[in-house]
């Protein structure tokens, strides 16, 4: 199938030109070829085919754009024509002649004929009936489809569209378009409803057409409301900068903290380690820790810094270990670790935690891993809070590879790696002396020397390295490398390169910049090292005229935005990763300066002339200050236009003409005449003439350039590296569209237009659109000579990514459906800070332009605009967005005066147009002006016409009358002492101003006032200014009587044009009102409800316009009302006030507020609340509810603010305003009464009754016809989910199961399980024990969520092709998964597999642990009572560092309700409806009541150290009311997590004492003692809630024991009182174990046992199941608080919004009129258990030898074994020595006996003991449970020798083996598995365990093995059963059989040498007896032998 169009001819077109059509259908766009120079008659006559691969849907559109054809600019518009191919589809052939639309959808004369046909398959085209090709159940549906998801018209390929429709196609609605489009929306069925006029419906073209001034397709709208801007920018004009004020460099508060948990695995001998922490310059250590390699400390510390984030970021946070340090020696380094603040700041949260620092050591790269540190490290700014994990019994998890302190995506194994920067040289560097020093220097010496001793210094991780100094140099010359060593990839972000003016009394910078390493590298898998150029960099900094105290200096040291240009440097950088193993390596890593090869001068890129030209066509608000002096304007770029320094401009390179120079060919074919005369030397004009100021206003002044605009135009000579630049605009360009697209989305979604995510499609579409562009665009100028290799891997590495982009875009784009809107926005923001970090250039080239406003050649104020946002390319995409274009600028104080209110003010605005480009291509460069000028040339060039106009004047004005229709304003920023502003806004329109009228005390003025300018006279041609017309600049002010108004924001709009031509109707007339955000500095600052229009005055004068109709309002003046057709629709509503009461007023010019009233004001109409006549006695009101009646708009949106003020009635008829509260949206006050035809209307009114009036209507999340009840059994880890589905009528049963737990019991008793898992005793069992078991819960919830997470992720990245995040964080996710499945299967300890938790849990009931606040899970409890904070003073501004809080002066309680009136009558004929509570039925009395308030309080983690120790003495302090309860003696030392486990009990009477403030204090013995810092509760919101926090419902119901029932009232109680307050049915108990509540049912247990085991029937049981599933109630259901601790943050409000710490509490109330309660439970912190650990150490073997005999030089070594449990200073232990063992076998039998306190539920030891012999008390600590035992070598006259250790945790360690042959050394480095025991199960243990030792190449080695006995008792036990230390009674061991030689050889000689004869040399003695013995014999037969033989010749 395809679709054929064929463009026949256009006529009746104006001028002549070349013509060029384009031709879109499904977002593909074709182009005509272009005709040349044709007059009225184009003919194309062209045919374009699309083969079409679904049917096409008769909804679907064609396009046909025809535009005047530009080769160098974007192609100009000239009309547009759309059709609908309802007919075609019909048909298959259409032939049309019709005329065209412009792009403000006014038909044009032109048209167009064209013939469209629809082909079938097999290529014939017949009319043959749709079944043919619809018949086709398939291709139907698939219609449907994309009908539904692509709104009305598949959006148009963004990259084929010209700037000058951008994406506001206006509507074409010429014949055919408008034929189908009603019938899109589902539903039409329904009228259309009179009271949204604001509310996008499709059928309703006329007023589409006028809000969105765009074309049909709903997914290129753009909303005006978003910025004003938005809206129609056609070609001519770039959007403004609305955010004012520089945020950079401002210092704000941070804090770091970070606790040294423990070390791990150092490498050392016997070591003392201390750990050093240092961020920035400070510096904080740990206490020592003796003898040890792996410490534990658990100290916390904090940094507090006040400085801007861009320092912030850059410190290094540096860990190091040191070993044996003290007060006389610093110690020795064993290793550190690195890391910036930046990269802490970057992380989820802004910390790690728990996480494993890697030690190296920086002397010796060589050398591996020298150990690891485990910390937390967070970083907190001003108003970010961290959700730290809870910080209960955490196991310490021994997977160290697995908790990195490494940040995602780095690399474990990090190698060395050497950063070579290399600094080739400088120029266009400013003087940094006075000329005075020189003329001296000149007169004496005779020579003039340049001014300035540059040299280069480079910083990076902490450490610096210098260039040398090259004196007197403008232009300095250096070649030299400063080589960095590091691991890599480097932890910190930034390289920092400053040039630095050399100084005999101090250095200063003359510039700097930065490095980011993330921008020069890539870590993926085809990424590449960091590196860059050789390349020129940049430097901005303070303007170069030298001063001897600069007050800019800071920006030349890099903080806050340049103001001018002081140097370029050419360096580049390069990485190398060394190869640790080669030995010619120098192993330490500092910095070293060494030569570099020079480059040559061509290496980055050929030097080009550039051209910038600049006409300045407006100059106004002017500030006053600068308002009597002459003004003239420079604009530099470079040095070229500064007129401070000619001298250090660079020498004119003569340009060489290449004959292969073809873009010079193409372009200057036609004026190579002018260029002839080079000598004609084009002298740079950079500045305006100097001009007077005329008067605006009384604040602000305007130059009067009327008809005659200046310009200025500036040659300069730049390397020509325009490709970077290009690149980096077409991302630009993306990420714009792409970001006022996300801007429009996110405004439909928040005025609740309809089809959001059809608008979202149509941004995807343009995003992978604009990516596929970049790919066919960046590749260009392959063969650049001077390309870097940074060029060429970003642009490898730009074009992956943004193809993935495009992917990724077009996958998402199929998952947008209504209900993903939000979640696929947030994706999109991801693509858009990428797009935005790929698009910033690492390597300048051009520098940026600087436009200085010159007040009496004083430099006053400035802008600055980036160079690559003017360049000029052939390519639209490459254009840069302002280049060609009006830009409005509003010029800025430099450096630090434009902090805080200075910034805020304009120092002048102006209109310049601005291009820059290549001199040979600048034959177009007015192009982009406004028509109708005449150029004026500079006297000299007169024959040349390519010289460019010093100025430009206007031949073409228009007249026109601007409107100005101000509405209203909210939310404004309070000016005034009293909370309020006087408010008027002031509009300006070129050089007019007026102001609306002055409204007293009011943050929300409604003006409804009209503006008129008369005599406006614009300069142009009349359709120009109809497109683009300059904006109006709002500004409001506060009126003060005395001095100058206050500035309170600004912000800008674009009038809508009506030509004289055009009439005054719709669609676009009249304009609609419009929220406009105002700003002030960067804050927003309100909005602006208005509408503005520019109306052009034709040649009959002002009587062509529209009547200025309505009454002069004579009462106000003679203002003028906004006119009826702009301003809303309004209708009657009846606003209903609850009058609670008020609390926590404070003076009022220092007297005490005593007889306060409420007015409440909306829309100019009003109530006051009854009078309080003594406050102090009782601050609530006695009438409770008031109304009044208002005329609202029915558009909910526009609705006006409510005001609350508070004044203070005093003698003599004063009135003093205490407070004021603007609530600028009603609408979650609005009732909407429920419709009628629906069946739950009799349950809403019911709920009316009920005071639940302020739910929108919506009685219950869920919709009426399904309740979802979930049963849980006591297990909340495993919930059983059942659904059970139900009328709103039908009985529901709800079980709960306890049978199964029986049988869980049974099982468990009767199947043979280890002995530990026995049930818990009950004794054994305390409130603790609850609390531990929930925190296990809690996490374990936390991870199953996040394992959920990560799996449902992970399925959408399955599906989402390569997972949007990038492939990298799915490989991660897997590996979290895979990790959380390790741990839980490994979680040794519980048992086996993941069953464990859930054979743990049953066994204890539990509690709720909320990490957070209780108010932040229920809604802060205003369910039906609502809190308003009453502010007085002015809203503070950053600088003061004042906040929200210092501002309140008190709260009003009470709520509202907005109805429009009259309301169905059924309302109100309910039973039992009161018409004095309105509204709000069945709220309860607000009379006094007592309450007695029972606040526990369990303990404090994380608190801010408050001592110079860095710990604190922390104790509880509880205010309530006149109650003061401070609890100083039980003060906890030096503790950071301490432990208080306590409560209070206070009797209170609300409503005078309802806030509860419990503050943690920190104790000091002398002076007084420091506020760490305090939380506030509401009690009186909890207590009147419907959540019934007044005592949290437990889980089970039992009347003793630990979990004993804390409420006065039973369960059953409570049931029966809710049922009664909320006239819900019920509870009706039916057969035991049920009970029915309205038409729910619940079941549950029916029996309970007492104290002595008796079981006694009761129906708590299922009370207490009902009021668990309270929230499934219908109609009154809400969830009740349950049973719970909550975790409050403390504040200090010295340090406000930084997080002091965090407190864990409760708190009961009750009523006094209720039956007392019980005791309060006992939480008191569990006493720690004590212990005896009886260790018997029997024997060692294969010791390693380390003595050499003095004699024999034989080894052997005299072994001793010490042990200690809790810390090598308490209570060490040594056996005695067995001497000169030979074997390594040593024979003990030696007791040891370790007496200690352990706390079973932490796992850890108790050890009290003082800090110093200075301190006051004792501390407590808290060490993990772990037995060390070393051998020694004992020598006499030196110091023992280590020889080996090994450490028992012991709850976990290996079991000992059987025989010491079976003794391994991986039994301790946890390489096999072992089974791991506990001591505190098995109680005895013995066997042999392995001792090791690290060798010199760090590793592990076995140097012996000890076969020990361990024995635990209890300490009543070991009194029973005492026995001696070492071998004494009682009890004694035998004494161990050692072999003799145990013994020193010289008290014994005799025996020694016996031994030696024995043992060495026995062999050896036998072997000479031996041969002694034969040689005898053989001797004695030699020597008989003669005589024997004489013997027998003889014959003797």
């Amino acid at each position: 199938m395809a679709l054929f169009v064929h463009l026949k001819t256009v006529s009746e077109l104006r001028g002549r030109g070349d013509r060029i059509a384009k031709v879109t259908f499904r977002g593909q766009a074709f182009y005509s070829r272009v005709l040349e120079n044709c007059e009225d008659v184009a003919d194309f006559d062209e045919t374009f085919r699309w083969p079409v691969g679904s049917s096409i849907d008769s909804n679907e559109i064609l396009e046909i754009q025809i535009f005047n054809y530009s080769k160098v600019f974007s192609n100009k518009l000239i009309g547009t024509f759309r059709m609908v191919l309802q007919k075609v589809v019909e048909e298959n052939h259409v032939e049309v002649t019709d005329t065209l639309m412009d792009d403000k959808n006014a038909v044009i004369k032109t048209s167009l004929c064209v013939e469209v046909r629809y082909q079938a398959t097999d290529g014939t085209v017949g009319s043959w009936d749709d079944g043919d090709f619809l018949g086709d159940e398939s291709l139907q549906e698939e219609g449907k489809d994309s009908q539904e998801t692509d709104g009305l018209l598949p959006s148009s390929c963004p990259s084929s569209r010209t700037p000058g429709e951008k994406s506001f196609r206006r509507a074409g609605r010429s014949v055919f378009s408008a034929m189908k489009l009603g019938k899109n929306r589902p539903h039409k069925e329904e009228p259309q409803r009179q009271d949204e006029p604001a509310v996008l419906e499709m059928e309703d073209l006329d007023r589409l057409a006028i809000r969105l001034g765009d074309g049909l397709d709903p997914d290129s709208v753009s909303l005006a409301s978003v910025t004003a801007l938005t809206t129609n920018v056609s070609n001519k004009r770039s959007k403004p900068d609305i955010k004012m004020e520089p945020c950079a460099g401002r210092p704000m508060d941070f804090q770091v903290s970070i606790t040294v948990i423990e070390a791990r695995q150092l490498v050392g001998l016997n070591m003392d380690p201390v750990v050093c922490v240092e961020v920035g310059d400070d510096k904080k250590c740990t206490s020592m820790k003796e003898s040890t390699n792996c410490p534990y400390y658990n100290e916390y510390f904090v940094f507090d810094f006040h400085v801007s984030p861009d320092v912030m970021f850059d410190k290094i946070i540096k860990i190091s270990v040191i070993h044996s340090k003290n007060l006389l020696r610093s110690g020795t380094l064993v290793g550190s670790f690195k890391m910036d603040v930046g990269t802490v700041y970057s992380q989820p949260e802004h910390q790690f935690h728990h996480k494993w620092a890697i030690l190296s050591d920086p002397d010796d790269i060589s050398a591996g891993l020298k150990g690891y540190v485990k910390c937390d490290i967070a970083v907190v700014g001003k108003g970010d809070n961290i959700k730290t994990p809870h910080k209960a019994n955490e196991t310490d998890d021994d997977d160290i590879e697995g908790n990195l302190l490494l940040p995602e995506g780095v690399p474990p194994e990090r190698q060395w790696a050497r950063f070579y920067v290399k600094i080739y040289r400088a120029e266009g560097l400013p003087r940094m002396n006075t000329s005075l020093m020189a003329n001296v220097k000149k007169a004496f010496i005779g020579e003039n020397k340049d001014l300035v001793d540059p040299y280069v210094q480079v910083s990076f991780a902490g450490q610096k390295g210098k260039t040398s100094v090259q004196k007197s140099s403008y232009e300095p010359l250096w070649n030299e490398q400063v080589v960095f060593t590091d691991l890599f990839p480097p932890l910190c972000k930034r390289m920092k390169v400053q040039i630095r003016d050399s100084d005999k009394v101090n250095d200063v910078a003359i510039g700097t910049h930065f490095i980011d390493l993330r921008k020069i590298s890539n870590d993926g898998d085809k990424g590449f090292l960091p590196t860059l150029g050789p390349a020129w960099v940049n430097m901005y900094g303070s303007t170069r005229n030298y001063t001897l105290l600069d007050e800019h200096q800071d920006l030349n040291e890099g903080l806050g935005e340049g103001v001018s240009f002081r140097a370029r440097l050419m360096l580049g950088l390069a990485v190398e990763i060394l190869d640790t193993s080669n030995p010619e390596l120098t192993s330490s890593t500092e910095v070293q300066v060494e030569q570099a090869t020079p480059v040559s001068e061509s290496c980055t890129g050929k030097t080009e002339e550039f051209f910038l030209f600049g006409a300045f066509l407006e100059a106004s608000m002017i500030d006053r200050k600068n308002g009597d002096k002459p003004i003239t304007f420079e604009v530099t770029i470079g040095n070229y236009g500064n007129e401070v320094d000619g001298l250090s401009r660079p020498q004119r390179p003569q340009p060489r003409k290449e004959p292969g120079d073809e873009e010079e060919v193409d372009l200057i074919q036609n004026s190579s005449d002018d260029e002839a005369d080079e000598g004609g030397d084009l002298a740079s004009v950079s500045s305006t003439p100097p001009m007077r100021p005329q008067v605006t206003d009384r604040n602000y002044f305007h130059l009067p350039y009327l008809d005659r605009k200046p310009c200025i135009y500036i040659r300069s000579w730049w390397p020509d590296q325009r490709r970077r630049l290009y690149n980096a605009n077409i991302m630009d360009h993306i990420a714009d569209k792409l970001e006022e697209g996300l801007n429009d989305v996110q405004e439909m979604i928040k005025t609740e237009k309809s089809y959001p995510e059809r608008r979202l499609r149509g941004v995807l579409e343009e995003l992978s659109c604009g990516c596929y562009r970049f790919l066919s665009l960046a590749d260009k100028d392959q063969g650049h000579a001077s390309r870097t290799k940074l060029d060429r891997e970003r642009l490898k590495s730009c074009m992956r990514e943004l193809e993935s982009m495009g992917q990724q875009a077009k996958t998402l784009r199929a998952q947008v459906k209504k209900h993903t809107v939000r979640d696929k926005l947030r994706l999109c923001q991801n693509f858009l800070q990428k797009l935005r970090f790929l698009a910033d250039e690492p390597q300048h080239s051009i520098p940026d332009v600087f436009i200085w406003m010159l007040s009496n050649n004083k430099r006053v104020a400035y802008a600055r605009v980036p160079s690559k946002d003017l360049l000029f390319s052939m390519v639209e995409e490459e254009l840069g967005k302002d280049c060609a274009k009006v830009k409005t600028l509003f010029l800025k104080l430099p450096g630090k005066r434009g902090f805080g209110s200075a910034g805020w003010t304009v120092q002048a605005k102006l209109e310049l147009y601005l291009w820059l480009g290549l001199s040979k291509q600048r034959r177009d460069f007015l192009s982009g002006l406004p028509c109708g000028f005449e150029e004026v040339k500079a006297t000299q060039g007169l024959a040349l016409h390519s010289f460019p106009p010093i100025s430009l004047v206007y031949t073409k004005k228009q007249a026109f009358q601007l409107r100005v229709h101000m509405y209203q304003a909210r939310s404004l920023f309070a000016a005034d002492s009293s909370g309020l502003s006087d408010p008027f806004a002031r509009v300006f329109f070129i050089n007019q101003s007026q102001c609306t009228e002055v409204l007293n005390e009011t943050l929300c003025p409604t003006w409804d006032q009209m503006l008129v300018f008369d005599n406006l006279e614009l300069y142009g041609e009349a359709q120009e200014l109809r497109d683009d017309p300059p904006i109006i600049v709002i500004e409001i002010y506060d009126q003060d009587t005395m001095g100058k108004a206050d500035f309170m924001g600004r912000t800008f709009a674009k009038p809508l044009v009506k030509m004289a031509d055009e009439g005054y109707c719709p669609p676009r007339f009249p304009p609609q009102l419009e929220y406009y955000q105002i700003y002030r500095g960067n804050a927003t600052a309100g909005d602006l409800l208005a509408a503005f229009e520019l109306l052009q005055i034709g040649p009959a004068g002002k009587a062509d316009l529209p009547p200025i109709n309505g009454p002069m309002d004579m009462d106000r003046g003679p203002i003028m009302p906004v006119p009826v057709g702009i301003r809303p629709v309004l209708s009657k509503y009846r606003i209903e006030v609850l009058f609670w009461g008020l609390r926590d007023l404070k003076r009022v010019n220092l007297a005490q507020v005593d007889r306060p009233r409420v007015d409440i004001e909306c829309a100019g109409k009003g109530v006051q609340s009854s009078l309080i006549h003594n406050y102090k006695k009782n601050p609530n009101f006695n009438t409770l509810v008031k109304w009044f009646e208002v005329d609202l708009p029915e558009n909910e949106l526009l609705h006006p603010p409510l005001n609350i003020r508070v004044v203070d009635c005093r003698a003599f008829g004063r009135y003093t305003l205490v407070g004021s509260h603007a609530v600028s949206s009603l609408r979650r006050f609005i009732y909407r009464p429920p419709d009628r035809s629906a069946p739950s209307w009799n349950t809403t009114a019911r709920l009316l009754r009920d005071g639940r009036v302020l739910c929108n209507g919506g009685p219950s999340s869920h919709p009426t016809g399904e309740v979802v009840v979930n049963m849980e059994p006591e297990v909340p880890v495993k919930k059983l989910e059942t659904m059970v589905k139900l009328d709103a009528t039908s009985d529901a049963v709800i079980k709960v199961d306890v049978a199964d737990e029986e049988k869980k019991k049974k099982k468990k008793k009767g199947s043979s399980e280890e002995p530990e898992e026995e049930e818990p005793d009950e004794s054994m069992l305390d409130w603790w024990s609850k609390y531990f078991a929930s925190i296990d819960t809690m996490k374990e919830q936390l991870r199953q969520q996040e394992i959920s997470g990560i799996d449902l992720e992970e399925k959408e990245e399955v599906d989402n092709t390569e997972g949007l995040k990038g492939p990298m964080k799915g490989k991660e996710k897997a590996k979290a998964v895979k990790e959380e499945k390790k741990k839980r299967t490994q979680n040794p300890g519980t048992g086996q597999g993941s069953e464990a938790p859930e054979k743990k849990k049953p066994k204890i009931d539990e509690l709720k642990v909320y990490p957070k606040e209780l108010e932040s899970e229920f809604d802060n409890f205003e369910d039906w009572l609502h809190t308003f904070n009453l502010l007085r003073g002015k809203t503070g501004d950053d600088e003061d560092g004042s906040t929200e809080e210092e501002r309140i002066v008190g709260r009003f309680k009470g709520s509202l309700c907005v109805y429009k009136v009259p309301l169905p009558e059924d309302v109100s004929r309910e039973a039992g409806y009161d018409p004095t509570y309105g509204m709000f039925q069945g709220i309860p009395s607000n009379d006094p009541i007592n309450v007695l308030v029972r606040v526990y309080v369990v303990r404090a983690t994380d608190l801010h150290p408050a001592d110079i120790n860095g710990k604190a003495d922390p104790y509880i302090a509880i205010r309530l009311g006149k109650t003061d309860i401070r609890d100083k003696e039980n003060y906890i030392s030096k503790q950071l997590n301490p432990v208080f486990g306590k409560s209070f009990d206070i009797e209170a009477s609300f409503p005078m004492e309802s806030m509860l403030t419990v503050a943690v204090y920190d104790w000091d013995l002398v002076g007084t003692d420091d506020l760490i810092g305090e939380t506030k509760i509401d009690l009186e919101n909890r207590f009147y809630s419907k959540h019934r926090a007044t005592c949290g419902i437990a889980q089970t119901y039992s009347i003793h024991g630990y979990n004993i029932w804390r409420d006065p009232m039973k369960p059953s109680q409570i049931l029966t009182r809710l049922c009664k307050e909320s006239k819900v049915d019920g509870p009706h108990f039916g057969p035991p174990g049920r009970v029915k509540v309205s038409n729910r049912v619940f079941t549950g247990p029916s029996e309970i046992e007492d104290e002595n085991g008796q079981r006694k029937p009761t129906e708590e049981h299922v009370a207490l199941c009902a009021l668990r599933h309270w929230e499934d109630i219908p109609r009154v259901g809400c969830r009740l608080v349950p049973e719970h601790v909550e975790t409050r943050p403390l504040l200090n409000p010295d340090k406000p919004g930084i997080e002091q710490g965090r407190l864990e509490l409760w708190v009961d109330m009750f009523p006094m009129d209720m039956p007392a309660p019980g005791t309060p439970l006992d939480i008191s912190p569990r006493k720690p258990k004590k212990y005896e650990l009886r260790v018997i150490v029997w024997n060692t073997d294969e010791v390693v030898l380390e003595d050499d005999d003095f004699f024999t030089g034989e080894k052997s070594s005299d072994i001793f074994v010490r042990g200690w449990l809790k810390g090598q200073q308490e209570d060490k232990q040594d056996t005695d020595v067995h001497y000169h063992s030979l074997t390594g076998e040593g024979n003990f039998n030696w007791r040891y006996l370790f007496p200690f306190d352990y706390l079973a539920a932490e796992e850890k030891i108790v050890i009290s003991k003082k800090e110093s012999m200075f301190s006051w008390d004792e501390t407590e600590y808290k060490i993990p449970a772990r037995l060390t035992l070393q051998i020694w070598d004992a020598d006499h006259f030196s110091a023992d020798d280590f020889l080996g250790a090994i450490e028992l945790d012991l709850n976990r360690f290996p079991r000992g083996a059987k025989t010491a042959k079976q003794c391994t050394m991986e039994m301790a480095t946890g390489e096999v598995d072992v089974p791991l025991v506990s001591i505190f199960k098995q109680k005895r243990v013995k066997g042999w365990w392995p001792l090791l030792a690290r060798n010199e190449n760090d590793e592990f080695e076995l140097t012996g093995k000890v076969e020990a006995e361990l024995h635990l008792l209890t300490a009543e036990e070991a009194e029973k059963n005492p026995v001696g230390l070492a071998r004494n009674e009682p009890d004694p061991l035998e004494k161990p059989n050692r072999p003799d030689t145990a013994f020193v050889w010289f008290l014994n000689p005799l025996k020694s040498i016996k031994y030696l004869i024995c043992t060495r040399y026995k062999w050896l003695i036998i072997k000479i007896v031996l041969a002694l013995l034969g040689l005898l014999m053989l001797a004695l037969f030699l020597y008989s032998l003669p005589g024997y033989m004489v013997k027998k010749l003889l014959g003797a």
